[in-house]
């Protein structure tokens, strides 16, 4: 793949055919920014998977570097006041005919299981944004004032791709790089925990870290650290 000259005189800094350790390679990430504007700081997981077997969950980072999430609440009765009390910026059942009028003016959608039979009818709007509720990731349930609370702390899903790589977003080049570092431990410990029992040692095969726009570094970790 062809780079530009900034990518390029950024690479040239280190030496990135080897491993670093966590800390100094959330540094050289750092360093390496180039762009102008505050880049995304990237994990990438590359897992052993079995074959059609995936990965997805959600963790809540200890470091929030995102803006806070407008929350959207399928339900109705008391669990609308419910929902708005926790924080949510939208509740009720009157949001279904509005999404399905391509209103879309939120960032994270939960619903009450009752109400699951009408928003899954929302599916080609709600699924191709990756905004569908689901059991797996704790947007589908009756406790909805956790999971706006959660969601607004800035609870987060990750899951593999075709390739078993989790791709997520860790902090930003501008953060403490403590912070980012501290971040990137929690996704691997809740990325380790969903190791199959009685699997032999490489389920977590390698971890990079990137800003959005520069080159890559690899990470030296070990499972069961």
């Amino acid at each position: 793949m062809k780079h530009g000259k900034k990518y390029n005189a950024a690479a040239a800094k280190y030496d990135l055919s080897k491993k670093y350790d966590l800390a100094s390679a959330t540094k050289m990430v750092q360093d390496m920014k180039f762009a102008k504007f505050d880049e995304t700081i990237e994990a990438h997981v590359s897992l052993r998977l079995e074959k059609n077997a995936t990965v997805r969950d959600t963790l809540v980072f200890p470091n929030q570097f995102r803006g806070e999430k407008k929350v959207l609440v399928f339900c109705k009765g008391d669990k609308v006041k419910e929902a708005l009390d926790a924080g949510a910026a939208y509740a009720g059942e009157e949001y279904i005919e509005k999404v399905k009028g391509g209103w879309l003016e939120f960032d994270v959608a939960v619903a009450t299981p009752d109400m699951m039979k009408d928003v899954g009818r929302l599916g080609m709007v709600l699924g191709r944004k990756g905004l569908m509720p689901n059991p797996k990731t704790g947007t589908v349930t009756p406790d909805v004032a956790n999971a706006v609370a959660e969601l607004k702390k800035g609870r987060t899903e990750y899951r593999a791709d075709k390739a078993g790589i989790v791709h997520i977003a860790v902090g930003k080049c501008s953060m403490d790089a403590d912070k980012v570092v501290a971040n990137i431990g929690t996704l691997l410990s809740e990325v380790s925990k969903k190791k199959p029992v009685g699997s032999a040692a490489g389920f977590v095969q390698s971890v990079s870290i990137s800003s959005s726009m520069g080159p890559g570094v690899w990470v030296d970790f070990k499972e069961g650290e």
